[in-house]
């Protein structure tokens, strides 16, 4: 089997992944933060470590400024339902997935205005047409890093200067780059970024974060109250971080194979693995533009991308196409939609979608060699029809 399916989750994960969370159901197994026992003192220190490692990753000098979430999506819904009232103004882009849109919609029939900038059909944005959908009552951009459709990275360091100069609060959805492309919090002017665990960290699914720059947190309610383990003889939410928005028992397991997997990414270092991938995506999108029949969408540029890349072959259908690299090929894939109608308006493929293909840091360069065999064959197949 060949698993091009790495932008909906990472696979096969880092063998210390697989250790950890086996151990820490074996060996550990407690309720982090509730009790007083060594078990529950040695779930609450692996959380710990997990949070510390991601706060390295991303260049946040506080670990306790990281909130742990189920995923990138509740994250996402955390800052959007927390924060936006009635009569704010939010600033997004039309490749925007829907963990973003969905939530945005729903805020709108709140009475928070929303104004979504074009993007051109690569997927690539110009800053000043941000800055130029400025309000006075803007209270936040929010952007994906780089498209889940087509893997075109957006200028979040242009645009967080942009809104730090506006005073408008910066939010970043970082799903598709955490992991594999560098992402520094200061640098790059993020008051809020969001997070997957589960992909480029090479985590488990059920994981994901939240990190929020500190000042902030008073604007944002959380998304859930209840047990956090502190100030347990208080009937009120706790105001602190991460206690705030970390309700309930964590995914303890799940986070313990998070951290292995972080420190996995820590240990080859994100430019090895970015420059892997890169070499992986160029070989794919110049193999695939070769292909009679296949269109390629999103950036000519590796640089300006991450390990995504969407094609259709003229005459098939992506479900089409997609059901043959399988049944003929063992190769996994993603058709449709991807999650984000509106990044496919933007490209042109809006309503059939397209067969996405993501690469990951362990694929060799022979699965890739056998997709392309595999994506001619079938665009040649319809030719003759």
């Amino acid at each position: 089997m060949i698993y091009l399916d790495n932008a909906a989750t990472s696979w096969p994960k880092p063998e210390a992944v697989y250790r950890a969370m086996d151990h820490f159901m074996r060996h550990t197994g407690a309720n982090p933060g509730r009790s007083a026992h060594q078990p529950s003192i040695e779930a609450g220190r692996i959380i710990y470590e997990t949070r510390e490692s991601l706060a390295t990753l991303f260049g946040i000098g506080d670990p306790t400024r990281v909130v742990l979430t189920s995923n990138a999506t509740e994250a996402l819904n955390l800052v959007i339902k927390g924060l936006l009232q009635s009569g704010d103004h939010v600033i997004t882009s039309s490749v925007e997935h829907n963990s973003v849109m969905r939530p945005l919609r729903a805020a709108e029939k709140r009475g928070v205005e929303v104004t979504v900038v074009r993007c051109m059909p690569e997927g690539i944005l110009h800053p000043p047409h941000i800055e130029q959908a400025i309000r006075s009552n803007t209270r936040l951009i929010a952007l994906n890093h780089a498209s889940n459709v087509v893997g075109t990275l957006l200028p979040i360091a242009e645009v967080g200067l942009i809104a730090r100069q506006h005073g408008v609060l910066f939010l970043v959805d970082a799903a598709q780059t955490a992991g594999c492309y560098p992402i520094d919090v200061e640098a790059t002017s993020i008051d809020l970024l969001a997070f997957s665990g589960h992909k480029g960290l090479y985590g488990p699914q059920g994981t994901g974060g939240l990190y929020i720059r500190e000042g902030i947190e008073s604007s944002i309610e959380p998304l859930k109250y209840g047990g956090t383990g502190s100030r347990s003889e208080h009937e009120y939410q706790p105001d602190f971080l991460p206690d705030k928005y970390e309700s309930g028992t964590p995914n303890s397991v799940g986070l313990a194979g998070l951290g292995a997997g972080v420190r996995f990414v820590l240990e080859q270092g994100v430019p090895e693995i970015q420059e892997r991938e890169q070499e992986l995506i160029r070989f794919l999108t110049d193999g695939l533009r070769a292909i009679p029949d296949v269109t390629v969408y999103g950036d000519s540029d590796p640089q300006g991308r991450v390990a995504v890349v969407s094609f259709n072959i003229s005459g098939l259908t992506p479900s089409e196409v997609a059901m043959q690299l399988e049944e003929d090929h063992q190769i996994m894939c993603r058709p449709g939609l991807h999650c984000s109608p509106m990044g496919h308006k933007t490209l042109g493929t809006f309503p059939q979608g397209a067969v996405r293909l993501s690469p990951g840091y362990f694929n060799p360069n022979e699965d890739l060699e056998r997709t392309l065999k595999a994506v001619g064959k079938i665009a040649a197949a319809r030719a003759r029809c």
